[in-house]
């Protein structure tokens, strides 16, 4: 049985430079999502991820088992964006808001994804109301990978929206796009790998 890795079988999407910015064309994948909102780590984050591992989890041993097609957990995503979007210049972020997301094969079905659902609840309670398996679509992308503490984003987002993507004649197309690369409780934050990604169009 083959056991496949999106992380290399889609590595343009997931291994960036971390010295410059690249663009990539990012096709229609599945995702479970759940909405929250305010900083990362608070209860509303906690709960979402609480979710989001035990259903993709389940599905894999369930894709294992049924369709015996095995594969590797895709890392947990993050949408991140605000109504005011200073509340990220100026730290305020009880303001922010955010989609979670992991990734699913396109080979997961509705039903199973029901069926891993149901596992979950008999376990955790009630779902949350946003939780869902869903289609997203991004396009023309840029990214680069950040190597080192989140709080240290800064200064590459402000070189890509404010140097890189005027130059290119690029303007946003959808919200800031992160992939966790590394788990935060068992990596040193000098070593975190994060891929940062903006959806773009022409100007």
């Amino acid at each position: 049985m083959t056991k496949i890795d999106f992380k290399k079988t889609l590595k343009p999407l997931y291994a960036p430079s971390a010295k410059d910015f690249v663009v990539v064309n990012v096709p229609t994948i599945n995702f479970i999502k759940v909405d929250g909102a305010g900083p990362p780590g608070n209860q509303a984050y906690t709960d979402a991820c609480g979710w989001l591992y035990p259903i993709s989890y389940g599905l894999k041993f369930m894709s294992k088992i049924t369709l015996e097609q095995d594969y590797v957990v895709p890392p947990l995503e993050g949408l991140w964006w605000a109504n005011d979007m200073t509340a990220y210049t100026d730290d305020r972020r009880d303001e922010w808001l955010w989609t979670l997301m992991i990734m699913v094969p396109d080979w997961i079905t509705n039903d199973m994804y029901a069926q891993a659902l149901e596992t979950a609840a008999t376990k955790l309670g009630s779902p949350p109301a946003t939780l869902r398996l869903e289609a997203f679509t991004e396009g023309k992308s840029v990214q680069i990978l950040h190597i080192g503490p989140f709080s240290e984003e800064g200064p590459t987002l402000a070189r890509l929206h404010n140097e890189y993507m005027p130059a290119q004649g690029l303007d946003w197309n959808s919200n800031h796009h992160e992939i966790y690369l590394s788990d935060p409780r068992r990596t040193a934050p000098e070593k975190l790998k994060t891929v940062l990604r903006q959806p773009v169009k022409s100007v």
